[in-house]
């Protein structure tokens, strides 16, 4: 059972201000990519979605004498961290499962590895939500200026949450039947 829904996500003007300031078509596109590949890995794809559509609502806006300076932003990136910590205090708050909570903040904080000095070991939620992310980047940051419409936005959060009811409600089915 989900407790919390994409729409219900977006329903917060916390959450679209942060969605919206970090691009919300790339945000919507990654949770649907995290959808598929959720699915084609065996993830749960509540949990995947929730991460994907959340994973860049840390972002702050780097400039340099009044324009954004995409340099600047790799040197001093630490979106991971700060969009982690938002996405568990808007999920408890919208009364998600504490445990989900804290995976799919988990899963936020892994997405990227622009932060850290080495290598970061993913489990497969944090792996689908990074390729998710991933297979929509373009080169210079120019994902996150891509433009979609509120109506589009509600209609696309609907309609993934439609798909993630379904296969969530299939993988029930399936686990009864053995």
């Amino acid at each position: 059972m989900r407790h919390v829904t994409l729409t219900d996500i977006y329903q917060l003007p916390f959450a679209r201000k942060y969605l919206k300031r970090a691009g919300l078509a790339h945000a919507i596109t990654v949770a649907r990519n995290a959808y598929y590949f959720a699915n084609e890995n065996s993830v749960n794809p509540d949990l995947a979605t929730k991460a994907a559509l959340l994973h860049d609502i840390g972002h702050y806006t780097w400039y340099r004498n009044g324009k954004w300076d995409y340099n600047l932003y790799k040197q001093n990136d630490i979106h991971a961290i700060k969009g982690a910590e938002r996405a568990h205090k808007m999920l408890i708050r919208l009364g998600e499962d504490p445990v989900s909570a804290k995976e799919i903040a988990v899963a936020i904080l892994f997405h990227t590895d622009s932060y850290f000095l080495g290598t970061v070991n993913r489990n497969a939620l944090q792996e689908v939500v990074a390729m998710a992310d991933e297979a929509d980047e373009e080169p210079g940051g120019n994902h996150h200026y891509k433009v979609i419409s509120e109506q589009e936005a509600v209609s696309a959060l609907s309609d993934l949450d439609q798909l993630v009811e379904h296969s969530l409600s299939a993988q029930e089915e399936w686990q009864k039947s053995v």
